[in-house]
């Protein structure tokens, strides 16, 4: 068995012995390889252990306890800590405002100053209220030959109540105006024919009207007045103006109309040269509806102005209609805003309001409205800090019968005391104006207040020479000072330019040629300064025209020179 083994394995080796050495003869041949696909390796996502491995808490060492023990050693020392304080602000006191005062003041040209106002809440509700206000001066002009004391008086109370839906006042009064026609040409006249002239004229007024204000209404507001005004020459005249305010939903936008009622009449005795008696008469009726427009810095008003008219001394009717649009546009948020705008309007004028202005008008007007056919207007304003603002502005408007103040005529063998060329007439004429306005406001905590303020006016006359009495520029300033919680102080300088008047004599055996007069532009300043006694008395010092300019205002009518007024006022509650 042992020899057959051996002669098996001894066959099996030389049989491998065979085959590796026929292997080692072999050769590797040379062969080519073609690539079709360009290799494009991927990576295949990383394996992530999605479960927590535990953890054997037999295995987690404990944390031992540690304990400690904190022994106090005294250490000397002589460093005391201040005791901390809190800073004092100081509180300025709020001043007490009171619903009532009372004035009262006297100057040179035996001057009297005194006004009360009084306003009373009778509950929630319900308040009444009114106010007294006189001025007056015996005169004393120099060199005039007739006297030139002047008075104005006006009383007026009120009553308001508010409920929960509007509100509404009523309101009643008087007024009492004494005006002398005391500008009589000099040396023309003398003393003898001075004492033959009564130059006073006497204006009174009463009115009554009320108005309501509506919360959450298509009604916003609604007024009416009646006045009664009349002179000591029995000259009369009465209006009655009515106004409401309503915002109209039309397809979900809201326009705003406004609908006036406005009516006039009255009559004077005479005109200027006959007795022959002057009357007149108009109503207006007015309907404004408006729309705004409001994108991102642009706001638009777009609406239309219809006014008819009817004489009712005529006979005639007229009707008018008037653009009534107006724009602003923010350039630069607040600090520059431009405007602009085309309005116009049918402006009713009355006796009361040309005595307001000039209350040396002769008995003897011819009183019709002015037919202003548009006012266009362009400008810039803004705030150049929250001190500090800005407006600077050009106009052009034309007026179609627009009233100017003229001097009368000197009249040959007159019969009235304004006949003497010492009284002013009403003339109407189409005025074309252009006009350029600035202004400067500055305003520091009411502590310090300032304005400047300057206009330049180019007209342009149909029918008449000159824009009569009307100023090529006016200007004015004001500054107001709080110096400290007594002290108040202030000051105002007002400038006009030259104007244009006439001057002429009829009815005389050598009359004067007519001729244009020019007025010298003037310049007025004045200054106050006053004192807090405490919370309900103070003190105040005035003077008026402090450079003594004797300027005239209208032709032949100087001024008084300079005038000082003191006063005290009093503050008070019921």
């Amino acid at each position: 068995m042992i020899k057959q083994s051996l002669v098996i394995l001894s066959i099996f080796g030389c049989t491998f012995s065979v085959l590796a050495q026929e292997k080692e003869k072999d050769t590797i041949d040379t062969q080519v390889v073609n690539v079709v696909k360009p290799y494009t390796p991927t990576i295949s996502d990383a394996f992530k252990v999605k479960e927590v491995p535990s953890v054997d808490q037999d295995t987690v060492l404990k944390k031992r306890p540690v304990r400690y023990n904190i022994f106090s050693i005294p250490v000397a020392s002589t460093f005391t800590p201040a005791k901390g304080k809190a800073a004092d602000v100081e509180k300025q006191q709020p001043a007490k405002l009171f619903d009532n005062y009372a004035s009262v003041g006297v100057g040179t040209y035996t001057t009297i100053l005194g006004e009360v106002y009084l306003n009373h809440a009778i509950n929630r509700t319900e308040s009444v209220g009114g106010y007294f206000s006189h001025h007056s001066s015996t005169g004393g002009i120099e060199n005039l030959l007739l006297d030139d004391n002047f008075s104005l008086t006006k009383l007026n109370a009120n009553y308001s109540k508010k409920l929960r839906d509007f509100s509404w006042k009523v309101d009643l009064g008087f007024s009492r105006q004494v005006a002398n026609w005391y500008g009589l040409p000099q040396p023309m006249f003398d003393a003898t024919t001075a004492a033959m002239i009564d130059p006073e004229q006497v204006y009174s007024s009463f009115y009554a009207g009320g108005k309501l204000n509506f919360e959450d209404s298509f009604i916003n507001s609604g007024k009416v007045r009646f006045r009664r005004f009349y002179d000591s020459d029995d000259s009369g005249e009465n209006r009655f103006v009515a106004n409401t305010e309503l915002d109209i939903p039309i397809q979900g936008e809201t326009i705003n109309t406004e609908i006036t009622l406005d009516y006039i009449g009255g009559t004077f005795n005479r005109n200027y040269y006959t007795e022959d008696e002057l009357k007149y008469g108009n109503v207006n009726v007015g309907l404004a509806p408006s729309y705004q427009l409001i994108q991102d810095d642009l706001t638009v008003n777009l609406g239309v102005n219809l006014v008819y008219l009817n004489d009712t001394e005529a006979g005639k009717n007229k009707f008018f209609i008037y653009p009534n649009i107006t724009a602003s546009y923010r350039l630069v948020s607040d600090i520059v805003i431009a405007f602009g705008g085309i309005e116009g309007g049918l402006i009713q004028n009355s006796y009361y309001d040309f005595v307001q202005i000039n209350p040396f008008l002769s008995p003897t007007l011819v009183v019709a409205p002015t037919d202003q056919r548009y006012n266009a207007s362009l400008g810039i304003k803004g705030k150049l800090s929250n001190a500090v603002s800005y407006k600077v502005s050009g106009h052009y408007h034309a007026d179609e019968a627009k009233p100017l103040f003229r001097a009368n005529s000197v009249l040959g063998g007159a019969t009235e005391d304004y006949q003497y060329g010492n009284s002013f007439r009403v003339v109407y004429d189409d005025v074309k104006t252009f006009s350029v306005a600035g202004e400067l406001n500055v305003d520091v905590n009411r502590n310090f207040t300032l304005g400047i303020k300057g206009e330049y006016f180019n007209y342009n006359t149909d029918t008449q020479e000159e824009a009569w009495n009307l100023p090529d520029i006016t200007g004015s300033a004001f500054v107001d000072v709080q110096i400290n919680r007594n002290w108040f102080a202030g000051a105002s300088v007002y400038y006009v330019g030259e104007r244009k008047d006439f001057f002429w004599e009829e009815g005389t055996l050598l009359p004067v040629a007519p001729m244009i007069v020019t007025l010298d532009s003037f310049f007025d300043a004045n200054a106050h300064l006053g004192y807090r006694i405490n919370d309900q008395f103070s003190v105040f010092a005035k003077a008026n025209n402090l450079f003594d300019q004797d300027y005239q205002k209208w032709q032949n009518f100087p001024v008084q020179g300079i005038q000082f007024l003191a006063g005290l006022t009093y503050q008070f509650d019921f």
